[in-house]
């Protein structure tokens, strides 16, 4: 599903994958995230993703009224907060969306799968 928009210059469309990579990479730019986590369905384990998959750890709903909600599943590195690292990752996923795509993010949620030293 993709978000649609008009303004006076036109209109413009922009797919669920473009929100899913500028989530995914805007995650990797905070600090403390060792990166992107996915779990298998079929086991339950957990998956340490590169940038080739940058996708993978996030989730995104599209609401019929083109906002979106995000779901990021992340590794953290070991002896930092977690609490600061999920604030800011927040904080920074939820600009970079709404300053680069133009699409307005009703809520952030952050699952932290594991972490790594």
């Amino acid at each position: 599903m993709d978000c649609r928009f008009e303004n006076e210059h036109g209109a413009y469309t922009v797919t669920e994958e473009v929100v899913l990579k500028v989530a995914g990479y805007a995650a990797l730019e905070c600090y403390g995230i060792v990166g992107m986590a996915a779990k298998r369905s079929t086991d339950g384990i957990v998956q340490m993703l590169g940038l080739d998959n940058i996708g993978r750890g996030v989730i995104i709903h599209l609401d019929k009224d083109n906002t979106v909600d995000v779901e990021l599943y992340i590794i953290v590195e070991y002896g930092i907060s977690i609490s600061a690292v999920a604030e800011t990752l927040i904080d920074t996923v939820k600009y970079k969306i709404e300053y680069l795509t133009g699409v307005h993010v009703k809520t952030v949620n952050v699952t932290v799968e594991d972490i790594r030293v």
